[in-house]
């Protein structure tokens, strides 16, 4: 039975924040402990001010948020950890020994391949990856109130 769910990527800044927020604003009867987390933080960083409006025009606030350092500590054999690319998920493997209950976020979805990145690149960027990963998160709630959980590679 999964109770924590943990939503990573690189430096916790755009994708996974903006994951977590939508993940805690669709209403669900899920009762999960939901964080994000980032593979490389050197210092807590405010949310990158376009996922914050993007997450804003869409009625979606998320308060405070300072990027996390992602932690071997924070998991145990309940814990969901969805990551945003392939590559994220391999080093969550590699350099935290971390392989159970670890999918991108495609991939629990049904999916293949890595989310878009927009960092760097115009609002227009964020709000496609706002919409990509609205997308996904109905999904992953679908398959967590349903427990259906994908076989790992």
């Amino acid at each position: 039975m999964i109770t924590k769910l943990i939503f990573v990527c690189t430096e916790n800044t755009v994708q996974s924040p903006m994951a977590e927020t939508i993940f805690k604003n669709i209403d669900h009867d899920l009762d999960l402990a939901v964080c994000s987390r980032g593979l490389v933080v050197l210092f807590p960083e405010p949310v990158n001010p376009k996922t914050e409006t993007t997450l804003a025009t869409h009625g979606m606030l998320m308060g405070t948020h300072s990027s996390c350092q992602f932690s071997r500590e924070e998991v145990d054999e309940q814990t969901l950890i969805l990551t945003m690319t392939v590559a994220q998920k391999r080093r969550l493997a590699t350099d935290f020994l971390i392989n159970e209950n670890t999918y991108t976020i495609r991939e629990f979805s049904g999916e293949h391949g890595d989310l878009c990145d927009p960092y760097g690149q115009s609002l227009n960027a964020y709000e496609e990856c706002f919409s990509e990963l609205y997308a996904l998160m109905q999904k992953v709630i679908y398959r967590l109130l349903h427990g259906h959980l994908p076989e790992a590679d």
